[in-house]
C-alpha cells in the first residue's frame, strides 16, 4: 500500500504556551496545493523565507497532543527542530519514504536506513 503519512522525533521538541514538550508527530506527502497556495500569502510574498513555515504548518498533520497545527507553531519551533523538519520533507516527498540511501564503504552495496529518532535519548 502507498504510504503518505510518515512519523517523525523532533531532535529538541516544541514546548507550548504551558511548558509542554511536544516530540512526536506525523507528517504528510505534501500535495501541488501546499505548495502554490503559499505563495499567494501575504507574508509569504514579502518574505519568500516565510514559504517554509507556511507549507509545513500544512504537512504537519500531529505533533504531541496539540489540537492544531498552523503557521505560530512551526515557528515557535528551535532552528534544529525547524531544519529537520524540512530535511524530512525533501525526504519523504523526495523518494516517498523516510528512509536514508547509503553505501557500505567496505563492500560498496547499496541500502536504505531509517534514521534513529534524534530527539530520544
Amino acid at each position: 500500500m502507498f504510504q503518505t503519512e510518515f512519523e517523525f522525533t523532533l531532535p529538541l521538541g516544541y514546548v507550548d504556551s504551558e511548558g509542554d514538550l511536544h516530540c512526536k508527530g506525523v507528517m504528510r506527502l505534501s500535495t501541488a496545493a501546499d505548495e502554490i497556495l503559499p505563495l499567494k500569502d501575504p507574508r509569504v510574498q514579502s518574505n519568500s523565507a516565510y514559504l517554509a513555515v507556511i507549507l509545513l504548518s500544512r504537512v504537519v498533520t500531529r505533533l504531541g497532543n496539540l489540537q492544531q497545527i498552523n503557521p505560530k507553531v512551526i515557528e515557535g519551533l528551535y532552528s534544529a527542530d525547524f531544519t529537520y523538519l524540512q530535511d524530512f520533507y525533501n525526504r519523504i516527498n523526495g523518494n516517498g519514504t523516510s528512509a536514508l540511501k547509503v553505501v557500505c564503504p567496505h563492500c560498496q552495496k547499496g541500502f536504505e536506513v531509517e534514521p534513529e529518532p534524534q530527539g530520544e535519548y
